[in-house]
């Protein structure tokens, strides 16, 4: 994952010097020794440390040389610096920072791609059947019910969120769909079953200039909870493979090799813990309209309704040829998609919370 880390860094542009700076047994002893007599013979913190590497060393050699061999790549390798003698420690740190400037100085700019950065890149086959179209769309559920087993759902939750919380377990929860399709009502009904103190939301919109001046995974990365809490991403990085792809922001081959960036990056999160919840809301073109115009008409809802919401509208197919690629190349068995039809909004909210609770559960058994 170090490995697949630095590679991801690389193709974006960074620069990755690794130094090792190294010392025989030796040294460090007499370097102990040095730090104690400095001190008058009292043990630091730091004397304390060198004495505990020192008596490891071999274990520390070994898993040092390994670290190194299964991580030393073209784009980037390791640098192994005597470091015995400060003085020939530092110049030959500065001289190999300064040479990895200058080869990147000097290569040529990488040359701009043939096609345009236009909206839709290629033609879109409309014809072709796609997980979306399995998604049944005439579910619903009638409001006397959805009372009822809305109340029982979120007491459930509530419970849950405690005992995750007890456990340390952190929970991610992705909220994609279409324009209208109802994340945020989906997302308040399930922050509404909890302690304001267990999660936080994170509404994503288009990147500030601070977000752009780095990689696109930086701005989700940072909002990663501590454990025992939770996060919603109301949209995420699925932008890379599905706005910027269909809008021409992301270049063909940033947006491609985005797949593997991202199955990585979700890789991490489930290895340290986390429990990963992905959900598509699935609606039709019909249905959108429908709540579009309402929104249109309505006036405390006229805001949720701009001049890009009609365009992207337009876009459907494109959207829907990316966002199918986007669910088949990136789902697994842990870090699953859960299809919702929200068709009908009451059907979609259950559904979610529903899925929450019995992956919290799956995870408090385990």
């Amino acid at each position: 994952r170090i490995e697949s880390t630095e590679r991801m860094l690389a193709a974006d542009g960074a620069i990755v010097v690794k130094l090792w700076f190294h010392i025989d047994r030796a040294t460090q002893r007499a370097r102990r020794r040095k730090e104690l007599k400095a001190r008058g013979g009292k043990a630091s913190k730091r004397s304390l440390e060198l004495a505990h590497m020192e008596a490891r060393f071999d274990d520390v050699l070994w898993a040092s040389e390994r670290a190194i061999r299964l991580t030393d790549s073209g784009h980037s390798r390791w640098h192994i610096v005597e470091a015995r003698d400060a003085r020939w420690r530092d110049v030959q740190a500065g001289q190999i920072l300064a040479d990895a400037l200058e080869r990147a100085l000097a290569e040529p700019p990488e040359a701009p791609e043939s096609e345009p950065a236009a909206p839709v890149p290629a033609p879109v086959d409309t014809t072709r059947r796609t997980l979306l179209d399995c998604v049944d769309l005439s579910q619903s559920v009638a409001a006397d019910e959805y009372r009822d087993r809305l109340d029982a759902l979120q007491a459930r939750l509530y419970g849950l969120a405690w005992d995750m919380h007890a456990h340390g377990r952190s929970v991610v929860a992705v909220f994609e769909g279409w324009d209208a399709a109802g994340k945020g009502g989906a997302i308040r009904r399930v922050t509404g079953s909890m302690d304001a103190r267990l999660y936080r939301t994170i509404a994503t919109s288009a990147p500030t200039d601070e977000e752009l001046a780095h990689h696109y995974l930086w701005r989700f990365w940072r909002h990663v909870p501590m454990r025992g809490a939770m996060t919603f991403y109301d949209r995420s990085w699925y932008g890379r493979v599905l706005v910027e792809r269909v809008e021409g922001f992301a270049r063909t081959q940033e947006w491609r090799r985005a797949y593997l960036e991202i199955n990585e990056f979700e890789d991490a999160l489930v290895a340290d813990g986390t429990v990963l919840l992905k959900f598509w809301l699935h609606i039709s073109p019909e249905e959108q309209l429908r709540r579009f115009e309402k929104r249109r008409r309505t006036p405390w809802k006229a805001h949720k309704l701009s001049p890009e919401d009609w365009r992207n509208r337009g876009r459907w197919a494109a959207y829907r040829e990316a966002a199918s690629e986007m669910i088949e190349r990136t789902g697994s068995a842990d870090a699953p998609w859960t299809l919702v039809s929200a068709e009908c909004k009451r059907h979609a909210r259950l559904s979610v919370l529903e899925t929450f609770c019995e992956r919290l559960e799956g995870a408090l058994a385990e």
